[in-house]
């Protein structure tokens, strides 16, 4: 059988059909569309691609464009590979726009892409044919997402195809990561474009950075001479093996860490070194603290460290250049993969070891005890939440147990908390991004289903963050593509994380001395199992703490069994 480069030599295709078949070449698996009147020339595409034996990625039809963005989020955070988004024209592209903010804080590759209404009116192949190509033109589409994306560009003529794609692709997968966007005009993608350049290997690299060894051996004395140090983890250690190195790095020498609005797993939950998820008693005496990966490592308002503390921060942009206030200290600043820099760093500490042993394992003793303290009591507070109606640390607890004894993946958005969940392994959990685009558990979850069918994939999520998922698409979605995933709803009937904000703020204020908080509740509230009932979801309703615990168990049998999805409302306390 000729290889793809012989299939495409000498073949002529449409641009939109280019568009595709290049992308399936530098390594996209998926696109995920939710398609329009500027999509005849990419759905031609797809069809005279297949008719002439041209391999493309995986075109998967999306309902809402926030799922599109999403699954592709999610796919990414289990493969590490970079997704393609096609959206139609601007009105496509605005449903996109909350998840590019959630992929460009969380430095996130997508290829973005949306059509952009045909440039004439009459007298060429893909010119204006309905009112709509007049209503959605623009003066400049990309400022709707200008923002959250590193690179935009406009596809002006065929032959660029490879170029364009190239670019797209290697811009969003170098260090720092995120979002490009790239608009297409259906005229462009109606003209005809050579094959030969179309599965050729990707002519721009993505762009590898890492820090100069003298920063890391200037990081690793400051950590290796600090009396009382601590780490600071939001976003975990990029890397399996950064995960396993990491835990054996901080369980050597002794050094507490505190997972504070954790994005992802750094550490495990039952690790002696993990110190939970308040920094504020390790910080009031910290003499060094290394920040990974974190946007805020802590709060400034309520947290201040010691005057000659000092800070190292490591990531893919240490310093979140792209959002205008952040003053945390950062003495030394290691920019690169997050598990690079952590490897290069171990092995740092790995020469200062020795030198150090008695003093890290007295350390080690004396931060084990705190934390199995602060473990004891996080667990009692979740046990303590088996009332009617439940806890949202209650319910972490009746999950943890459900799935102890199986590789699982658990994503929450406002949902069940981490802390008194006992998980181990790397990419175990997601919590919804710093940016606070809502919506985004449910399609993320999927996307990592989508990578991994045969693990269990958990997304929980407040009744506000399903609602705000379009639940009627991403189920559509689930069941269309064979998703397995358990979706736990926790619905308290209101907007819970505003409810707290304002106390927050306002303690004793008016506010919180009313029965109902105004502009917080969510009632009446739906009967989200008939939502997912509409897609043959297996569900079931969790009213009483005590019969949690073998609803799970029954929609986990009903997973492995019939391989489909399954929801579960769970009532909970406000």
């Amino acid at each position: 059988m000729k290889n793809d480069m012989d299939k495409a030599a000498g073949i002529t295709l449409t641009a939109g059909g280019a568009v595709l078949a290049r992308m399936k070449a530098i390594g996209i698996d998926y696109i995920f569309a939710n398609s329009g009147t500027d999509f005849p020339p990419i759905i031609e595409g797809l069809a005279e691609a297949a008719a002439k034996d041209i391999d493309l990625p995986h075109a998967l039809v999306m309902p809402h464009e926030n799922a599109a963005m999403g699954m592709a989020h999610g796919y990414y955070l289990a493969t590490g590979k970079a997704q393609a988004v096609m959206a139609h024209t601007n009105v496509g592209l605005a449903n996109c726009a909350i998840g590019a903010i959630n992929a460009a804080t969380e430095h996130v590759p997508i290829v973005l892409m949306s059509g952009r209404t045909p440039v004439m009116e009459k007298g060429r192949l893909g010119a204006r044919t309905v009112p709509i190509g007049w209503g959605q033109e623009m003066r400049d589409q990309g400022a709707m997402v200008r923002e959250s994306t590193k690179w935009e560009y406009e596809l002006k003529f065929p032959e660029q195809v490879p170029d364009v794609v190239d670019r797209a692709y290697a811009i969003a997968s170098s260090v720092p990561k995120g979002p490009v966007y790239v608009s297409l005009p259906r005229e462009v993608l109606c003209e005809p474009c050579p094959g030969d350049a179309i599965d050729g290997p990707l002519r721009q690299q993505p762009v590898q950075i890492a820090p100069p060894q003298a920063s890391i051996e200037a990081a690793a004395d400051i950590l290796a001479k600090a009396k009382n140090p601590v780490i600071i983890a939001q976003r975990g250690t990029g890397t399996a093996e950064a995960f396993g190195r990491f835990a054996d790095l901080v369980d050597q020498w002794g050094i507490p860490v505190v997972q504070y609005w954790a994005i992802q797993l750094a550490l495990g939950t039952e690790h002696p070194m993990f110190a939970g998820m308040d920094p504020a008693p390790w910080l009031k005496d910290a003499d060094a603290v290394v920040v990974i990966d974190c946007l805020a490592p802590w709060s400034p308002d309520i947290h201040a460290l010691r005057g000659d503390c000092k800070v190292v921060q490591i990531g893919q942009n240490p310093l979140y250049s792209r959002f205008p206030g952040r003053n945390f200290a950062a003495d030394i600043s290691l920019a690169g993969e997050t598990g690079d820099v952590i490897m290069m760093l171990a092995e740092a500490m790995d020469r200062r070891q020795g030198e150090c042993s008695d003093a890290c394992e007295a350390r080690r003793s004396k931060v084990a005890a705190i934390n199995a303290d602060t473990r004891k009591k996080a667990l009692t507070m979740a046990d303590a939440g088996a009332v009617d109606p439940m806890s949202k640390g209650y319910v972490s607890r009746c999950l943890s147990e459900a799935i102890a004894k199986r590789p699982a993946t658990v994503f929450s958005e406002l949902g069940c908390p981490l802390e008194p969940l006992s998980l181990s392994a790397h990419s175990s959990w997601f919590q919804e991004p710093h940016s606070g685009g809502l919506g985004w558990s449910f399609p993320a979850s999927m996307g990592y289903q989508l990578a991994d069918k045969d693990k269990l994939v958990v997304a929980t999520m407040g009744d506000g963050s399903y609602m705000f998922a379009n639940p009627t698409a991403c189920h559509q979605i689930a069941e269309a593509l064979e998703l397995p995933i358990l979706i736990l709803v926790l619905n308290n009937n209101e907007w819970g994380a505003v409810r707290h904000s304002v106390t927050g703020i306002y303690p004793d204020g008016y506010a919180s001395k009313t029965n109902e908080m105004p502009l917080t509740a969510l009632k009446p509230s739906p009967d989200f199992t008939k939502v997912a009932q509409a897609s043959r979801a297996w569900v079931a309703k969790a009213v009483r703490a005590e019969d949690l615990p073998g609803i799970l168990r029954d929609a986990i049998k009903h997973i492995d069994t019939h391989r489909s999805h399954a929801l579960v409302e769970v009532t909970i306390a406000p």
